[in-house]
């Protein structure tokens, strides 16, 4: 099927396997793209992480993550961006143009404040991401993740926030388990044409019992996934679709069965 060009493993979906191992078995199962973590990479290192990829022929479809940009310092907020540029570096080197920002919590009550420490985190990084070649995506979290993850949880507003630069510096990633709820999510990608970086397939489980392990194989929750995808093309979005999953029973599952099964999952729902 045509669409299996752009299927890209995202690491945390198969988070029992090390680079190499994700590598290899994407090869195998000639998946021709793969969605890096930090934590991941750190393992073998930027120079070994990179040799793997290059060896496997795997194109990098983005780098999770960088962002979490709000601190209650100063001084802590710029070590939060000294370690974006680290991660900007390590994107270009591996090979892609994305550098994926979960954008962080407040560190207290004040998440008016936090949001706007977001957006000059964002000012201050944009010059050395483009002289590295590497866009910022912004990625807007589901709303429950307000508290210990991101104060940035509609596609408006991270929208909103990546218009105030131009479209080859800072776009959005639509990832459905974080958006599929939002009244305006349709009017929201339609407007974020020509700044879409990413998309992220899954699905919603009914009942959420782990909010970190909430999401499921595609088919098995509620999102209209399918719908979700054709408005991201018609918004001019062609590029990898990473199927993100972080689930437990996945990750007690052998690496090359969730590649099978997230095979046959994406042409059956994606």
């Amino acid at each position: 099927m045509a669409l299996l060009k752009h299927l890209s493993l995202n690491q945390i979906t198969t988070e029992q396997w090390n680079l190499k191992e994700a590598a290899l078995g994407c090869a195998k199962a000639e998946i021709p793209w793969i969605s890096i973590w930090r934590h991941k990479m750190e393992e073998f290192g930027l120079a070994e992480s990179k040799r793997i990829i290059q060896d496997t022929g795997l194109q990098v479809s983005s780098l999770c993550r960088g962002g979490m940009f709000p601190a209650a310092t100063k001084e802590q907020r710029q070590r939060n961006l000294d370690d974006n540029k680290r991660a900007v570096e390590e994107a270009a080197e591996l090979g892609t143009d994305v550098l994926v920002l979960v954008c962080g919590p407040a560190p207290d009550r004040d998440i008016d404040l936090s949001r706007q420490w977001v957006e000059e985190g964002i000012e201050q990084l944009v010059p050395f991401a483009e002289a590295h070649g590497v866009k910022l995506g912004i990625e807007p979290l589901h709303p429950m993740y307000a508290a210990d993850r991101s104060v940035i949880v509609t596609l408006g507003q991270a929208n909103k926030m990546a218009e105030k630069f131009t479209a080859d510096q800072v776009g959005v990633v639509v990832d459905v388990f974080h958006v599929w709820w939002d009244p305006e999510l349709y009017e929201q990608i339609a407007r974020a044409k020509g700044r879409i970086l990413g998309f992220h397939v899954s699905d919603w489980n009914v009942p959420i019992t782990n909010t970190f392990k909430a999401r499921r194989m595609m088919g098995d929750g509620v999102i209209e996934i399918r719908r979700i995808r054709k408005a991201v093309e018609e918004a001019g979005y062609h590029g990898p679709i990473e199927v993100e999953i972080m689930n437990q029973d996945l990750w007690d599952m052998p690496g090359d069965d969730v590649l099978a099964l997230m095979k046959d999952r994406f042409v059956k729902h994606v």
